[in-house]
């Protein structure tokens, strides 16, 4: 009596209390991941979203309570739900900014605090381009973006070889 082999590709998966499970077919790809982290900014952003939601739902009373279940300030809470004072496509670039590869972040929550203060949309846009354009990575390069080239700051050349008061207090 002759048998019959079949043949099929399983793998085994974690389950419960730590039991392995089997689990018919290949073993699952894992998703690519981008290299570097997404930056700090995005990530409240993100957060303060979520907590208008809990808040919007009921799961949640007030602002003092996220400072409680969160073990920080309630003036913390406020600077970070204060993010949603942005207009929605500010809003959006700060969620789509690009991953933090190294160092440190070039747009941060303490900069954007004095766009989140400003209620009329159109000068949110204007002072939100002074932080956010210099996140893009032409700049962060020291490259031009399409072609032009970069006139954030002006040569000493054409400043007659003084330096700025900002460029003197960094000093």
């Amino acid at each position: 009596m002759t048998g019959t082999t079949v043949e099929f590709a399983v793998h085994f998966r974690h389950g419960n209390r730590g039991r392995r499970r089997l689990r018919t077919g290949g073993r699952p790809v894992p998703p690519v991941i981008a290299p570097g982290r997404v930056p700090r900014v995005s990530r409240l952003l993100a957060l303060a979203i979520r907590f208008d939601g809990l808040i919007r739902k009921g799961a949640v009373r007030d602002y003092a309570e996220l400072a409680r279940l969160g073990s920080v300030s309630r003036t913390r809470i406020s600077q970070v739900m204060d993010l949603l004072n942005l207009a929605p496509d500010i809003q959006e670039e700060i969620l789509f900014l690009s991953r933090t590869v190294a160092g440190r972040d070039s747009v941060t929550e303490r900069k954007l605090r004095s766009v989140t203060c400003e209620f009329d949309w159109s000068r949110q846009r204007a002072e939100a381009a002074c932080i956010l354009l210099p996140s893009t990575p032409e700049q962060r390069t020291g490259g031009s973006r399409k072609g032009r080239p970069d006139r954030s700051r002006p040569s000493k050349k054409h400043r007659g070889g003084e330096e700025t008061h900002v460029e003197a207090s960094h000093r």
